[in-house]
């Protein structure tokens, strides 16, 4: 995959994950949901950004390695979201889940090329 396209579906999946974040109870179990899978998810799609620019291999590597961890974290709050009921059966919230393990996949992939190429 690209990294024109990457930027649009991280961008994409923080914008998902901000709209169904938005429509969590306001009691204090979903408010902090809400606060928690708006701050990784964005973080997803920022230090993406910033992986882009990097000045260095090392710096890549450390950036999505971070990228790694908010879309591991996203997924997370995804789920527990879900198994705690928070909103009725919703599609989005099932893509979503889908979609953040795919994101977490396709940057171990990234970091692990990266590194190779690295060392050679």
């Amino acid at each position: 995959m690209k990294e024109k396209d990457l930027k649009i579906m991280t961008q994409k999946f923080a914008h998902d994950c901000v709209k169904i974040a938005l429509l969590f109870p306001k009691n204090s179990l979903g408010k902090h949901l809400q606060g928690q899978l708006i701050r990784s998810s964005t973080s997803v799609a920022a230090n993406y950004r910033a992986a882009c620019i990097a000045q260095s291999k090392k710096g890549f590597i450390f950036k999505l390695s971070i990228v790694i961890e908010e879309a591991d974290e996203s997924n997370f709050w995804l789920e527990f979201a879900k198994d705690e009921n928070i909103l009725s059966e919703n599609n989005l919230m099932n893509k979503l889940i889908n979609e953040s393990g795919e994101l977490t996949s396709i940057f171990i992939s990234s970091r692990k090329t990266a590194q190779t190429n690295t060392n050679e």
